[in-house]
């Protein structure tokens, strides 16, 4: 594979988490064709772009902090569509109910290079391989938190 079109598939990738736990809605948005499929596990699938950041922008509201880092790519590319496997590892604070949910999957992706010579991603899902929930305790104290207001 180019090693260019590699680095531009990492960086898609990172920027598609990035962009998810910022929260910065418009740039997580420009990551996907308007057609995605994305199937994040049973009950979440979605048939586009708006269907995906819709539920992301209500699910993830600011009591709600995430971390999603993606590791190990083994991607391949032919032309202007190529395929990525991604070991993820992600935590989510659930401030109102005091619990954190840790877990880990493999991401499978499909991109497209569009008309603007811009990688996006067409198609997305996960398979976990576990998935914790465990109570934040009375003693547990978050010290900072960017999405405060």
């Amino acid at each position: 594979m180019d090693l260019e079109v590699f680095e531009e598939l990492r960086q898609l990738k990172y920027r598609y988490l990035r962009t998810l736990d910022l929260k910065l809605w418009d740039e997580y948005a420009d990551t996907m064709t308007p057609d995605i499929k994305a199937d994040y596990g049973k009950r979440l699938s979605f048939d586009s772009r708006d269907a995906v950041v819709s539920y992301m922008r209500e699910w993830l509201s600011p009591a709600v902090i995430t971390m999603h880092q993606c590791h190990h790519p083994e991607l391949t590319a032919d032309g202007d569509t190529a395929t990525g496997l991604w070991y993820l590892e992600d935590k989510v604070l659930i401030l109102e109910q005091r619990m954190m949910l840790t877990g880990a999957c493999f991401y499978q992706d499909e991109y497209r290079r569009c008309d603007d010579g811009r990688w996006r991603i067409s198609r997305t899902g996960y398979r976990r391989t576990f998935e914790a929930v465990q109570s934040l305790d009375p003693t547990w104290k978050l010290t900072a938190n960017g999405f405060a207001g």
